[in-house]
């Protein structure tokens, strides 16, 4: 019996033997492959949580810059933020935010080049959506509607379509093209909710263009 049983167990040997002189090659690389892959993964894991804590930090304190309205200070800190971690949605914050304290402090050029940043670069299409409505009034500002007309035809997160219409129909007024007006505030009119308080503004753009809307008619109504 225990003839018998080596027997079974040297040819069960040869057989193993000879499976890794053929595929031995092949499945050490795939083993290879598959804890490589795992330890990159597990490795970008904490490499984002790490960069996100970072630029959290430095978000704040950009933060702290605008609310002390030094515009100067923020500049700086967005600079480095976006130059170190420019693709976390802190980066794209920081932009948004030193470009209203740029405004503020009446340095529109510098507003722009962040902006601009943030609406090229931005991690989240909201964000550069956001970043491109506040580019399209500026551009309005300093007289340059035809470039404020090309980022708003940009702006196309979901969600902003009524923001979007309701920004292109200043554009479009301030050219004189009051149909064209017309039509984009009454899509931004039509799209808003009624409970958005915001809707009142555009119903009074509507009104003073001499196409005041139904005063009863809901939002999406006839859509």
């Amino acid at each position: 019996m225990a003839t018998q049983l080596d027997l079974q167990e040297q040819e069960q040997l040869d057989q193993l033997k000879a499976f890794w002189r053929r595929w031995g090659n092949v499945v050490t690389w795939i083993l290879i492959a598959v804890l490589g892959a795992y330890a990159a993964w597990t490795g970008w894991q904490w490499y984002e949580r790490d960069q996100a804590v970072k630029a959290g930090a430095m978000f704040d304190e950009l933060d702290r810059a605008v609310q002390a309205g030094d515009a100067e200070r923020a500049a700086r800190v967005f600079a480095d933020l976006r130059e170190r971690y420019p693709g976390t949605t802190f980066a794209a914050q920081g932009g948004l935010a030193a470009a209203r304290a740029q405004f503020d402090k009446g340095q529109p050029d510098a507003a722009k080049a962040s902006l601009d940043w943030v609406a090229e670069q931005g991690a989240e299409p909201e964000l550069r959506t956001v970043a491109r409505l506040r580019l399209a009034g500026l551009l309005l500002d300093a007289k340059r509607p035809d470039e404020a007309l090309q980022q708003l035809a940009r702006a196309d997160a979901p969600g902003f379509e009524a923001l979007v219409a309701d920004r292109r129909g200043d554009v479009l007024a301030a050219q004189g093209r009051t149909a064209e007006a017309v039509a984009a505030y009454r899509s931004a009119w039509d799209t808003m909710p009624d409970s958005v308080e915001y809707r009142r503004l555009v119903e009074a753009k509507l009104t003073a263009l001499g196409a005041a809307p139904a005063a009863s008619a809901p939002a999406g109504e006839g859509r």
